[in-house]
């Protein structure tokens, strides 16, 4: 049986790590496969793991980096000191575990998941190996960031892009390597049963909460469509730097009993929201792909988002499966929330509409993309 190892930083949250366990559990049906993990965060992964699939973490380290923030934002010389050789001996520990693990790796297939992880592996890998790169971001316009994953990528033999335009740009920049780019999109798994009803008075959103997600935006947003429609309420589902900023901005505008943080979920309790909600609402600055986007749309819930959002802008056709909103307008945002709001039937078209885009991302098409990759010779 051929065997397949999957380069992992963890499998703690984040979408990385979700899309991690999403291929793992779609390749043990085929392969036998090996996750390697540089940090155990956790007691058990995040996502469930298929028990077939072997976990291999190659570190008793974990990265200190809100602990050394904290000790230069208060200014602790010797705090800072000594979280500075610990992040240290914690970063050499990251690579040379893992450049040990891809010396002595047997498997006949590795995907790397990181750009620095491309770069080890293009230079450690065995050479009949199918060394193939993993690139789950967007480079938002920044040059650096594209030319370091050429870079990294150039002596691999495959790299694997999670959007079409992705696929496109690096294609151009890869065209002097031998590195093939390929597009195959994240996963969605466990399509739900039965579509939304979409005739409750719930708005729904679910990511981290971090600046680049625009839940400051959202925010604002649900808080001029609360004076118009007071009786509809928003559930964010979600983790981050920014949580206090907005519990901040719902307590100042008493917003409490309209809006409530569900922090990090599990994906049932996703779901269960998900399928509760009449619409999804997405404010992000830049968005790679929108796993998010898809399981909303797999739900039957129509979608809006602002086109800044990259990955959006690949699975949104403005007006037929959701809305795409220009300039990060907040008043163009809110007409198309409140269209929807007072229009039910608009709501199940959509939605509908949105649902079959959602099918091209089931596991099986998805899965059978990564089976005729593997299946290819060096």
């Amino acid at each position: 049986m051929k065997k397949i190892s999957i380069l992992s930083l963890h499998l703690g949250f984040g979408g990385i790590e979700k899309s991690v366990a999403a291929l793992a559990n779609i390749l043990c049906t085929k392969y036998e496969v090996e996750i390697a993990c540089t940090y155990k965060l956790y007691d058990k992964s995040s996502f469930y793991i298929d028990p077939k699939v072997n976990i291999k973490y190659l570190t008793d380290v974990v990265p200190n980096k809100k602990e050394l923030k904290d000790a230069i934002s208060k200014k602790k010389i010797i705090s800072i000191f000594k979280e500075g050789i610990k992040s240290i001996s914690v970063l050499r520990k990251r690579k040379s575990s893992m450049i040990n693990y891809i010396k002595s790796c047997d498997s006949d297939c590795i995907i790397a998941t990181r750009d620095i992880f491309d770069e080890w592996l293009s230079i450690y890998g065995r050479e009949d190996c199918l060394k193939i790169g993993w690139e789950h971001n967007h480079h938002h316009g920044n040059m650096k960031y594209a030319s370091n994953i050429v870079t990294s990528c150039k002596k691999l033999d495959y790299l694997v892009l999670v959007s079409d335009n992705l696929r496109k740009y690096y294609s151009k920049e890869m065209k002097k390597y031998n590195c093939k780019c390929v597009f195959i999109p994240n996963i969605v798994d466990n399509m739900p049963l039965e579509l939304s009803d979409v005739s409750s008075k719930k708005l729904v959103s679910v990511g981290r909460l971090s600046k680049e997600k625009g839940y400051m935006d959202l925010l604002e947003i649900f808080n001029k469509l609360h004076n118009i429609y007071p009786d509809w309420t928003l559930d964010i589902v979600g983790d981050g730097p920014e949580k206090d900023n907005l519990n901040k901005y719902i307590n100042d505008n008493n917003l409490g009993d309209f809006v409530t943080l569900h922090g990090f979920q599990k994906k049932d309790y996703i779901d269960k929201l998900l399928h509760e909600a009449s619409i999804y609402l997405m404010t992000s600055f830049t968005e790679s792909f929108g796993i998010v986007l898809i399981e909303a749309m797999s739900h039957g819930l129509p979608c809006v988002a602002f086109n800044s959002a990259e990955g959006a802008n690949e699975l949104i056709n403005s007006g037929e499966n959701g809305y795409l909103i220009k300039n990060r307008n907040h008043d163009a945002y809110i007409k198309k929330v409140a269209d929807l709001i007072e229009n039910k039937k608009t709501r199940k078209r959509i939605g509908k509409a949105g649902y079959e885009v959602s099918k091209k991302y089931e596991s099986k098409v998805v899965g059978e993309k990564w089976f005729q990759l593997l299946g290819k010779k060096r």
